[in-house]
């Protein structure tokens, strides 16, 4: 196994919600041997309170919790990234900036529960989805052999975890 650790950056509209929740599962379940980021092309400014009561109540530390914009992570003092992940069909469809280090990007569409409606319980629930759904690609992605796989089969798989985790009815 390499001692190297994979930067990580997940990135969507916001950066209220998806993203900041991806930031802290890859954190928790992937340390040692990644480091994850989040970011927004149209920061909030301010993480989404049904998001960070979820995080909480799984005991995660909500400290590192910030909506920050994307070009954060384009400057040249910023950490270079292995692996960018967007969250939502929007913003990968706008231009984003150069990456420096050119890394590998995949589309992990997952709905925004931030747009949600309902009634406080329903709308716990549509976090605990987007929770659900970020953990299981998330799982699936930190237990690839990446030492292992070549570009194009690591590039393969990553596609793949975006298209065939369930989505919810």
């Amino acid at each position: 196994m390499s001692d190297n650790v994979y930067n990580v950056l997940f990135l969507c509209n916001a950066n209220s919600a998806r993203s900041i929740i991806a930031e802290a599962i890859l954190n928790r379940i992937g340390a040692g041997r990644f480091k994850a980021f989040s970011a927004g092309s149209q920061p909030k400014g301010e993480v989404n309170p049904y998001a960070l009561q979820l995080l909480e109540s799984l005991n995660y530390d909500t400290s590192f919790a910030r909506s920050k914009g994307w070009d954060e992570f384009a400057e040249p003092e910023a950490p270079e990234m292995n692996f960018i992940f967007t969250l939502c069909d929007s913003t990968a469809n706008e231009s984003c900036p150069i990456w420096p280090g050119h890394p590998m990007t995949a589309l992990w569409s997952i709905p925004d529960p931030a747009k949600a409606d309902g009634t406080e319980a329903e709308l716990h629930l549509t976090f605990a989805d987007a929770y659900r759904m970020l953990n299981n690609r998330i799982s699936l992605f930190t237990n690839l052999p990446m030492d292992a796989l070549d570009h194009l089969a690591l590039q393969h798989h990553l596609d793949q975890i975006g298209r065939d985790t369930p989505k919810p009815n």
